[in-house]
């Protein structure tokens, strides 16, 4: 696919929604933020031809006051369904099977809350060890066409930022605990056992940790997962150390050995970003047990902790999309089964 959708939708917003909106409703639209963002690869430029069998096409997504959108969408969203086409560039509508002319409307505190748990951008420490990384994506990601309020724009610069230092080397060392202690350690109890099955959920777990504590090095949040491998690729500083590394321990051919011996290899990555960037102290070269695998990590784990405010010690940072479930679940609750099994392209197969 040579265009992304979110260029198409751009075009879309500027051409033929955008007059509508700053003619008929000037109030309304001043209030108003829209672009693409959220959920879906097309978010995040990332859109191929695979990409088309659900929710895809035209999308305009806008942010309003709870009140605004509660008073006045419904006599909006009648104006835009009796002044703009069904189609624009070959892309209907209702391709996306979403209500709204081609615009999904939401309020600020709807789509944070569901996002990062919050109506307003983190403040302390415990609010943002509260967030699931990959949801702070969902918010900074794709592009803002129009905020003149700026009040969604000033939401996305301050997680923009980036994490407080003291928030970051909690994640960190969390990470770095699960890598050692519930990632290579237990691989390498796995396989002297000969547990294949423990050894492959060890093994992707050690791969996922490993990628996200890159990210965390280099300071770049991390997508949910299935996009994690395209924007590791775009790292500035690990990607390229742990690249080939990644590439060689996935392959379904490379020994159970070997990828061990391979997520040994990040670790001693990992380790010398740690020790280059001043988190942990320079060490001596360290060699693992026969029985207990190679636990650098752990060691760095330890030496992160001590400096950490004690405050943070007792906060376990959020992982996962949990409350996003919040939404989905009571989304899904409400339809109706054919809805459901369209989405999910789901047909009957006769007997």
């Amino acid at each position: 696919m040579s265009e992304s959708i979110i260029d198409i939708s751009k075009g879309f917003f500027e051409e033929l929604v955008k007059p509508v909106l700053a003619s008929r409703f000037p109030d309304e639209f001043n209030q108003m933020a829209c672009g693409v963002w959220g959920l879906g690869s097309e978010a995040l430029r990332l859109d191929d031809d695979f990409s088309r069998d659900h929710h895809w096409g035209l999308r305009i997504d806008a942010i309003m006051p709870q009140d605004l959108l509660q008073r006045r969408w419904p006599a909006i969203l009648e104006v835009l369904e009796g002044s703009l086409p069904r189609e624009y560039q070959g892309h209907s509508l209702g391709e996306r099977a979403v209500v709204g002319a081609g615009i999904t409307p939401d309020s600020l505190r709807g789509f944070l809350t569901r996002t990062i748990g919050f109506d307003h951008p983190p403040v302390t420490d415990q609010e943002w060890l509260s967030i699931p990384e990959e949801d702070i994506t969902h918010v900074i990601n794709g592009e803002v066409w129009h905020d003149p309020s700026g009040r969604f724009t000033a939401v996305r610069e301050t997680l923009k930022g980036y994490y407080p230092e003291p928030v970051r080397l909690r994640r960190l060392a969390h990470w770095c605990r699960y890598y050692s202690g519930m990632g290579t350690y237990a691989m390498k109890r796995a396989l002297l056992r000969n547990n294949e099955y423990f050894a492959s959920v060890a093994f992707a777990k050690s791969m996922r940790w490993g990628l996200q504590m890159a990210f965390m090095l280099d300071k770049v949040y991390y997508p949910y997962d299935k996009w994690m491998i395209a924007f590791f690729r775009r790292l500035p500083r690990m990607s390229g150390r742990l690249q080939a590394i990644v590439d060689e321990a996935v392959r379904h051919e490379t020994p159970w050995e070997r990828k061990l011996a391979l997520l040994d290899q990040m670790s001693d990555q990992l380790d010398r970003a740690m020790v280059e960037d001043g988190l942990v102290p320079p060490h001596p070269r360290f060699a693992g047990s026969p029985t207990s695998g190679y636990r650098l990590m752990e060691y760095d784990y330890y030496q992160i902790i001590r400096h950490l405010p004690s405050e943070l010690l007792d906060i376990i940072p959020e992982w996962e999309q949990v409350h996003l479930e919040r939404s989905v679940v009571h989304y899904v609750a409400g339809l109706d089964e054919p809805t459901w099994r369209a989405a999910l392209n789901l047909t009957v197969v006769e007997d």
